[in-house]
């Protein structure tokens, strides 16, 4: 997979906008920790910074919760190309709009190789209300712990 990525221009000469981009988190972003904190309400348990081994890829998502093979992923706006909010720099050399098309591919593989793997992959803006998303997958989980339960008591075919 990586001997297959485009290169990207040159980055380029320092400027504001290259500064405070430069300056972003990517961990522990205020939209992350609202959903984490609305999702510990809830009661559930999750972990941060799980890191999942494919055989084709390594992924570390948002959060994560293992035993229901559930993978969160938080992603910024501009960083990943929002189509509400996301804006463009002006940007002579191409750098950002290659860097944000890139970053779109990528969550387009990672998404595709989870599921193929048997996760479920929750993409959500950062713009997204945390509380909407925190019983988004509370229900999720349910309807996954109570699929799981049917299928342990369901008795087995003897043949």
């Amino acid at each position: 997979m990586k001997g297959s990525e485009e290169r990207l221009p040159p980055t380029p000469p320092p400027s504001s906008a290259s500064r405070a981009m430069k300056s972003n988190k990517s961990t522990n972003t205020k939209p992350e920790l609202a959903l984490r904190r609305q999702l510990f309400r809830r009661g559930l348990r999750y972990r941060v910074g799980y890191r999942i081994v494919l055989p084709e890829h390594a992924v570390r998502p948002d959060i994560v919760f293992t035993r229901h093979k559930l993978a969160i992923f938080v992603d910024g706006c501009f960083w990943h190309g929002c189509p509400q909010h996301c804006r463009m720099p002006s940007d002579p050399s191409g750098y950002w709009h290659q860097k944000i098309d890139r970053n779109r591919k990528r969550d387009v593989t990672v998404t595709e190789v989870l599921g193929t793997a048997g996760w479920t992959v929750f993409r959500v803006w950062e713009h997204e209300s945390a509380e909407a998303v925190a019983e988004a997958i509370h229900a999720a989980l349910a309807s996954s712990a109570s699929a799981k339960r049917r299928s342990a008591t369901m008795p087995r075919q003897v043949r």
